[in-house]
């Protein structure tokens, strides 16, 4: 079997939304529950969605700057990236008038939202040695966008289920 004939493992991102700007509850509820992942504006999460993520990968859908944040749901991959046009629109908070249309410096991808969970927070999270290393948990951490070893995925994905 040659290289390009194996499938490659499963890759699963956190991603962190505002649930003013987009709830689980809105992405579920647009068209084919996929939206957009406008807005991001830091260079290592862009260089997740653009070198990292790939269609069909996991995402833990994570409501953030909220009372409670936390995972909200499960959402996949659904699309390659291409620029974000919120980047060119001076009426956008997301406005870059340095990035050159020709050259495009922020980008997007859909994400396909494919059900809401019970919440799962910090405070749980924390409970849970085996999650000690989880990115989101680690003091600093402000990325909106992360990558989740599959241990990591396995054991979330089991804490919700256990208390649907």
């Amino acid at each position: 079997m040659t290289a390009s004939a194996t499938p490659r493992p499963a890759r699963y991102w956190l991603m962190k939304s505002e649930p003013e700007e987009c709830s689980i509850d809105d992405a579920l509820a647009a068209p084919q529950a996929t939206v957009p992942w406008t807005g991001v504006r830091n260079y290592q999460a862009r260089n997740f969605m653009r070198d990292g993520m790939q269609v069909g990968d996991g995402v833990l859908f994570y409501h953030s700057s909220c009372a409670e944040p936390g995972i909200v749901g499960i959402a996949r991959v659904a699309s390659g990236t291409r620029a974000d046009p919120t980047q060119f629109d001076p009426a956008s908070p997301y406005h870059d008038p340095k990035s050159p249309p020709d050259a495009p410096r922020w980008l997007l991808l859909d994400v396909q939202a494919l059900r809401k969970t019970r919440l799962l927070g910090l405070p749980e999270l924390r409970q849970h040695p085996e999650l000690a290393d989880l990115r989101v948990l680690q003091k600093g951490s402000r990325l909106s966008i992360t990558p989740v070893d599959e241990a990591h995925w396995d054991r979330i994905m089991a804490l919700l289920d256990s208390k649907a």
